[in-house]
């Protein structure tokens, strides 16, 4: 339980920062007065349960961010009618019966907005459950079934919709009405009539239809008198034979009224047989309505949410009051209880104090903040200011004792978890005790280890900031060049208060500025030197942070860079590859078909001078396109030599990399992975340094230039074994199987197929012999059970038959 004098000691504070005005405007966003009138009472929450309440408010923020179709109706109050449906007996009129189909319709309908941005992202998060939960215990089910029950008798304009008994009883009176306007009617046509009348129009008085006749033939027409004009030259008379008439449409409209209110008593006992769930939903909508117009307020004002924790950090933190606010930072670590600011006045020591706590407030108020990103804010227990002029004559309070009387308040409220905001502390008094009370008041509330930011123009409290520990000193900046206060924030560095610069640049005499002058010199310390020494250092440390900042990213867009060029020689080197082995691939299976054409023709006739030139032919075309190709391929090699050269130095300069032994590289033109034995003396290939590589089994020398460093091969955690196949086998385009054992020719069958693959061979023969047919049905078994094998089938009669058989690898 807040005791009253804490209350009246906050309710103060938020007036001093302002923070009604805010909640005035979070207020005007709500679509509810009922809300809006709870926004304005509102305080801030000072316990961590504003944690959750601002979670809930940020996940309707994002979803007003994502989505236009917000449901923007006004809803209706109806609170005050919740005890007359609890009353039994009592009958709700029309309005009243609207207002409460249209809160329970238009409460469906946020709820469909909601649940519809549920199910476009379906992520789990904290407020949007919380959110969830408070919609999902609402019993929708019974309050649209009340409502589908109310506007079936009236439309949503609040009429009476055309019921069957309302109908037959509005008939009859339309019936009566034409008969009494035919009666009344005739007087006016009647020419013996028409004489004595004052007007021919008809009129009403206490709702029944009369003539207006001139008094001096009142006596003519018999009828009741209802008034008489204030001249007495016109008397109001109900003839008799409309006496009748306005008799039957009086009885029948109140027949109509009595089944109105027969119907409206009906349907108010319906609607109180689920008063409670009508109550329970009143409540949480009222409820979500204070939270959408903080996400509302917190998006128009284009806001960022801070984090809590016990740090407090804020980064250009703006006023939401000020129109040209100049953004602030104020930074205090945990350690850090204190803050003391100091600087000229009109600087904005005061302004800062306000933006502080405002936005302190406004934090604990589920408010996004006007800073920027990364601003951290606790949450408190107690937010205290002592900020202006508070002097009272009727009090006979002194600017000093109204300061005093505020502090002795606040410290009997404060935990370690309060902030406390005080403005020109110690003044009002003689410099020196001022000094010591303010001094004596930060040593109590240090021990109590309360958060607290003061500002101040005793020089002396700036050397305690300098001399306590969890204490730090700030200023406000000052443009010696304009005599100007710029408004920010310097964390660190005590400030000058300016006082003769300031006097001067508005009109005080200068040979009175120069007297006080002389005056300051002649006592004055060097504290305001060092001072001026502090911020010049503290200008030349900002300014070689913005460099080391500008050099970073400067750094890391060069990283960037050389990373993209590294991936690009990478890709090019693989499509170097991919073409190269295409080639081959391609060149094989032309050059095979035409050499088994000519072995096929050596085969079958006579070997004569035409073949054999023919042969010679075939093989001087295969040395010329073998030459060709690779002339092509040295050119690649060179175009792509350049490229890693140039990436490889850049690469040197970024990183300072060197070579030395056992260090692992990428060697050659195609890059194969080495590691370096020793530097190559016996090479001659060139005056630059060469090195010794071992890649595989071989050792081979290679110019320095040749070389990009490798990043170290990290061991495999897994691996335990590694596989070998004997490189000295090579791929033939037949392989000779004749005469061996079935294990024997199935190893000479796997180790040809090995082969085929890396080389890139697709296509060979296997001859086998027909014999018994065991080696024939082994080598087949073996081809089909190998996964390498993609077809295999047996040779035409002319090539071999059944005892050759032609392998297609995959």
């Amino acid at each position: 339980m807040i005791s009253k004098d804490k209350q009246m000691l906050t309710q103060r504070t938020e007036h001093l920062l302002e923070y009604p005005k805010i909640m005035e405007n979070v207020a005007s966003l709500s679509l509810s007065e009922e809300a809006a009138a709870i926004i304005k009472n509102s305080q801030p929450v000072y316990d961590n349960s504003v944690s959750e309440t601002k979670e809930i408010v940020r996940v309707i923020y994002s979803i007003l961010k994502t989505h236009s179709d917000e449901p923007r109706f006004w809803l209706p109050s109806i609170g005050f009618l919740i005890p007359k449906i609890e009353t039994q007996g009592t009958v709700l009129d029309l309005d009243e019966t609207l207002a409460i189909g249209l809160f329970i319709e238009r409460s469906s309908e946020i709820k469909k907005w909601i649940i519809k941005d549920n199910e476009n992202h379906e992520q789990e998060h904290s407020g949007k459950r919380s959110l969830f939960d408070l919609l999902e215990n609402i019993p929708f089910v019974n309050c649209n079934f009340i409502a589908a029950e109310i506007f079936k008798i009236i439309d949503r304009e609040g009429n009476f919709r055309d019921l069957p008994v309302l109908r037959v009883i509005r008939k009859r009176i339309n019936n009566l009405e034409k008969q009494l306007k035919n009666t009344i009617t005739r007087y006016s046509l009647d020419d013996d009539y028409k004489r004595m009348l004052q007007s021919p129009l008809p009129s009403q008085r206490d709702g029944r239809a009369v003539i207006s006749v001139k008094a001096n033939f009142r006596g003519r027409i018999r009828g009741i008198v209802h008034e008489v004009s204030a001249s007495g030259q016109t008397v109001f008379v109900e003839p008799l034979d409309v006496v009748e008439k306005n008799n039957e449409i009086l009885i029948e409209k109140r027949n109509l009224d009595a089944e109105i209110q027969k119907i409206l008593r009906e349907l108010t006992q319906n609607i109180s047989i689920y008063s409670q769930d009508i109550k329970n939903l009143h409540l949480s909508i009222i409820n979500f309505e204070c939270l959408r117009a903080r996400a509302k307020y917190s998006a128009v004002t284009n806001g960022h949410f801070t984090d809590n924790n016990e740090n407090l950090i804020l980064k250009q933190a703006r006023h939401p009051m000020l129109k040209k606010a100049v953004p602030i930072d104020i930074s205090m670590n945990n350690d850090t209880r204190a803050l003391i600011v100091t600087g000229p006045n009109t600087g904005g020591k005061t302004v800062a104090l306000k933006t502080l706590g405002l936005l302190v407030m406004m934090n604990q108020s589920a408010l996004a903040l006007p800073v920027d990103e990364g601003s951290i804010l606790p949450i408190f227990d107690g937010i205290y200011a002592d900020i202006g002029d508070e002097q009272s004559i009727d009090q006979s309070l002194s600017t000093f004792s109204a300061h005093i009387k505020n502090i002795s308040a606040i410290i009997k409220h404060i935990t370690k978890n309060s902030l406390v905001l005080l403005d020109e502390l110690g003044s009002g008094t003689d410099p020196q005790e001022g000094t010591a009370i303010a001094m004596a008041v930060l040593d109590y509330l240090i021990e109590k280890k309360t958060r607290m930011i003061i500002t101040t123009h005793h020089g002396i409290l700036k050397h305690y900031g300098y001399t306590r520990q969890g204490v730090e000193n700030a200023s406000v900046e000052f443009d010696a060049q304009t005599l100007s206060p710029t408004y920010k924030i310097i964390c660190g560095l005590p400030g000058e208060s300016r006082a003769l610069d300031i006097a001067s640049a508005n009109g005080l005499d200068q040979i009175i500025v120069a007297n006080a002058r002389k005056y300051l010199n002649e006592e004055k310390t060097d504290v305001s030197e060092m001072i001026k020494n502090l911020e010049q250092k503290q200008r030349e440390l900002n300014r070689l942070e913005k460099k080391s900042v500008i050099e970073q990213n400067i750094l890391k867009e060069e990283k960037r860079e050389t990373d993209l060029k590294e991936l690009r020689l990478r890709q090019k080197e693989a499509e170097l590859k991919r073409g190269s082995i295409g080639k081959l691939q391609l060149f094989l299976q032309e050059s095979r078909k035409t050499l088994e054409n000519l072995v096929r023709e050596l085969k079958e006739g006579e070997v004569n001078r035409e073949k054999t030139l023919k042969v010679k032919d075939f093989l001087n075309e295969l040395t010329r396109n073998v030459e060709n190709e690779s002339l092509s391929l040295t050119q690649e090699e060179r175009t792509l030599k350049d490229i890693l050269q140039k990436a490889k130095t850049k690469a040197a300069l970024d990183f300072n990399s060197t070579f030395s032994p056992g260090m692992d590289v990428f060697a050659g033109s195609t890059k194969q992975r080495g590691t370096i034995i020793r530097a190559d003396r016996k090479n001659t290939r060139s005056e630059e340094l060469s090195w010794l590589v071992k890649i595989g089994s071989l050792k081979i020398s290679f110019l320095e230039s040749e070389l990009a460093p490798a990043d170290p091969i990290k061991p495999a955690k897994t691996s335990s074994w590694m596989a070998e196949y004997d490189t000295s086998t090579s791929a033939v385009f037949e392989l000779k199987l004749l005469g061996k054992r079935l294990e024997d020719a199935t190893e000479a069958l796997r180790r040809q197929i090995e082969a085929a693959s890396l080389s890139g061979l697709k296509n060979f023969s296997v001859i086998h012999g027909k014999g018994s047919g065991i080696l024939q049905k082994g080598i087949h078994e073996y081809l089909k059970n190998d996964p390498a094998v993609a077809d295999y089938y047996f040779s035409r009669p002319e090539l071999g038959g059944f005892g050759r058989t032609e392998v297609v690898l995959g």
